[in-house]
């Protein structure tokens, strides 16, 4: 049987269920209307399940390498998503200092998996980033490195 073309294009958490009425979207087995009217719209609905297969997917493809998995938290800083990554072994993308507040709110040692990338970082954010013992810095300026780096 040809899988449903509709279903093909849809993220793997979210699929289709016969219910009396007909087909309705559900992720992973929650019906999104009855998510809706508990929670009232816009809501923002995100599959555990496929961000979990996601990053093992990729986590199982630098298998032979040793590597982090670094989330961009710029592009989603919801701290339930970070949580669950930083349990599946994920580090962390950070280009702020809010950003790596947000890592930090999961858990001290997450920051140990931070990288802190981006142009116009603060002697602030740097010094916070050193204080939080951050993983590593991806340096954009000579005057970047100089604040790190101070001559002797």
């Amino acid at each position: 049987m040809k899988p449903d073309r509709s279903q093909a294009l849809r993220p793997p958490g979210f699929i289709y269920r016969k219910n009396r009425q007909g087909n309705e979207l559900s992720c992973e087995k929650l019906p999104l209307r009855e998510l809706a009217n508990r929670f009232g719209t816009p809501l923002y609905i995100y599959s555990s399940a496929t961000l979990k297969e996601r990053f093992q997917a990729l986590d199982r493809a630098f298998r032979k390498f040793r590597h982090t998995v670094c989330y961009s938290v710029k592009a989603n800083s919801n701290l339930s998503l970070l949580r669950l990554l930083f349990r599946l072994g994920a580090g962390f993308d950070v280009v702020s200092g809010g950003e790596l507040a947000r890592v930090m709110k999961v858990s001290r040692k997450a920051a140990g998996l931070a990288v802190f990338s981006g142009v116009g970082k603060t002697a602030d954010e740097m010094d916070a980033a050193l204080a939080a013992g951050i993983l590593l810095f991806n340096v954009e300026s000579e005057s970047e490195l100089r604040l790190l780096a101070p001559p002797n």
